[in-house]
């Protein structure tokens, strides 16, 4: 499928922290994605509350559930891309496709029967847009041998390589992942671990707020060196990538299981999961990205001075920075990502790199949601 550069896109994510669903409106040239507008949707607070706690395995749902609760996301992301076009005053019909991401409510790229789980129903966006929808990206290259994760890494490439200078790009969500754009052009990316997610689990827990706002809370504690010894223990942080993961690891139970919770100080507990992203990221990039002298941040965890702080610390001599230093908003390049997917899909061209997931090749993602014909009520 041929197409000029006045297509636009949407691209709707929200991420394993469930803080928002981030929305984007984007205008493609030369093939790469220029932003027009954005919007940060928030959650209803039941429904965060309900999706996250599926998401840690503490809620069970039967079939019922599961499919009132897919309408029910995606009514959300629904929401969300109108609100993006309001506010960019653009209409539906000047819209080629929405890429939606979904709410992953489960990943298991292991095992003998490996899934990857997103719910947002696609068909109930197109429906309400009137726009055609590119939904369930990860699952043809988990099906391929792959993790279905991360799938950023080809964005970054596009967006932040430079010619014979390594970087190393950072996304700081629920669940953190390093991009490493080598010199020689080869891009290779992995899930380092936890981020944003535990430590919003945590603050939500002892605070009843949904995050830690500036890093407050962890600043106030002192790192448990015995605790934070033992969550590095965990075999997945010595895994070799490919390797990508989620809430339903890295949980609180998961914490629990490692200590007695209930004798530690919450702003103790909490400055250790701080650093447990600092090293876990620390460890990583020096592995595997031994020669990038500067690290790119995106994410929502950009916004939390007390991890910057520590992540700058631990990363020098490298230089640790905000993408939006190149110009690019970091609180929506991932959103930017899945517009890019969409238009993939519908030129039918890979949207993974088989050396960041491990997929046997190359494979175009998502599947295509027709939206009604027009005049249609």
């Amino acid at each position: 499928m041929a197409e000029d550069d006045s297509a636009l896109y949407i691209g709707l994510i929200s991420g394993t922290s469930a803080d928002s669903i981030d929305t984007v409106l984007v205008r493609f040239r030369e093939g790469k994605p220029h932003t027009l507008a954005s919007h940060a949707h928030p959650w209803p607070r039941m429904l965060r509350e309900h999706m996250l706690a599926v998401a840690q395995g503490e809620a069970a749902l039967d079939l019922d559930a599961w499919g009132r609760l897919d309408v029910e996301i995606g009514e959300q992301f629904a929401e969300a891309a109108l609100r993006l076009l309001e506010h960019a005053g653009t209409p539906a019909a000047a819209v080629r496709a929405i890429g939606s991401h979904g709410q992953t409510l489960r990943h298991r790229p292991g095992g003998e029967h490996p899934f990857t789980l997103q719910l947002g129903d696609p068909s109930v966006i197109a429906e309400r847009c009137r726009i055609d929808v590119v939904a369930d990206f990860r699952r043809a290259d988990v099906a391929a041998g792959g993790q279905g994760a991360p799938l950023l890494p080809a964005v970054h490439a596009m967006l932040l390589a430079t010619p014979a200078r390594p970087r190393a790009v950072l996304n700081l969500g629920g669940i953190a992942n390093l991009t490493v754009l080598d010199a020689d052009g080869s891009v290779r990316g992995f899930d380092t671990g936890p981020a944003n997610g535990l430590l919003d689990a945590w603050c939500l827990r002892h605070r009843g707020e949904a995050f830690d706002r500036d890093g407050a809370f962890a600043a106030n504690g002192q790192v448990l060196p015995g605790l934070l010894d033992a969550l590095l223990a965990d075999p997945y942080f010595a895994l070799p990538p490919p390797k990508s993961t989620g809430r339903e690891y890295f949980h609180l139970d998961w914490l629990a299981a490692h200590a007695s919770l209930a004798t530690l100080e919450p702003a103790d507990v909490q400055a250790t999961l701080l650093e447990l992203t600092v090293r876990s990221v620390a460890a990583a990039v020096a592995q595997h990205a031994p020669k990038a002298m500067e690290v790119l941040a995106c994410g929502g965890g950009v916004h939390n001075e007390r991890l910057m702080q520590r992540l700058g610390e631990a990363l020098a001599p490298r230089r640790l920075d905000s993408t939006a230093s190149c110009g690019i908003d970091p609180d929506f390049l991932e959103a930017t990502a899945f517009a890019w997917l969409a238009r993939q899909r519908l030129l039918h061209l890979p949207g993974n790199l088989p050396a960041v997931t491990g997929a046997r090749g190359p494979r175009v993602l998502g599947a295509i949601y027709s939206a009604p014909a027009p005049g249609t009520s």
